[in-house]
């Protein structure tokens, strides 16, 4: 006679992460400008996300469909524009993994990021996840990896599926370790911001003309 049981199965520790992607923003101190396609080192920063979370399954980029390379998939919180918490809560409704990447879409430096939070091994039961922290100390909630039941337990405690609430809201009474990433973990939200990430990345690209190491 064989039984069965209401318990997920456990997954195992090295099992593939999902990454959610929010791109849904109004833009408003950019003019209301298409944040995610405004281009850095001659990408969008939405295709940036999605290059740094590549081995993620599902890659759910949450915002109004637009043109980008590589395999994800679209949804969108109801009404739009509700926030990003409502954002994650969108994108976790097409996640079935323990771990999830959320990375906010205005990230010149979303490689980078998302490779230094790989650094770190799978999350344990008493850890609800991980963040970067930007030069300033300040926790950068959306370049961060979690645990999804943590996620989804935190969104029970807040009203109407989270619109309008903060990343802190969500994020700030969970077991969250922070990551220190200086300017790795700086985004873009104003046109300040886009010059200083475009004159930075050009800067570190290497020139045609630099002499040739030799040995």
């Amino acid at each position: 006679m064989s039984t069965t049981s209401e318990t997920p199965p456990v997954q195992p520790a090295d099992a593939q992460p999902a990454a959610i992607v929010l791109a849904g923003g109004r833009a408003s101190r950019l003019g209301g400008a298409a944040k995610p396609l405004l281009e850095v080192d001659g990408r969008p920063l939405l295709e940036h996300a999605v290059v740094a979370l590549a081995d993620c399954e599902p890659v759910v980029v949450v915002g109004p469909r637009m043109p980008v390379g590589g395999h994800v998939v679209w949804t969108q919180e109801t009404p739009a524009f509700g926030g990003p918490v409502a954002g994650i809560a969108a994108g976790l409704a097409l996640v079935d993994s323990a771990e999830v990447y959320v990375l906010a879409a205005d990230l010149p430096n979303a490689v980078a990021a998302v490779a230094l939070l790989r650094q770190h091994p799978p999350l344990s039961e008493n850890q609800d996840g991980l963040c970067l922290a930007d030069a300033s100390g300040r926790m950068q909630w959306l370049t961060g990896r979690y645990r999804v039941d943590a996620l989804r337990t935190a969104l029970t405690r807040l009203p109407d599926a989270g619109r309008d609430a903060s990343a802190r809201a969500l994020l700030g009474g969970l077991a969250i370790g922070v990551v220190p990433a200086g300017d790795l973990a700086t985004d873009v939200d104003t046109w300040d911001d886009l010059e200083r990430a475009r004159t930075t990345m050009a800067q570190r690209a290497p020139r045609d003309d630099a002499p040739e190491e030799t040995t």
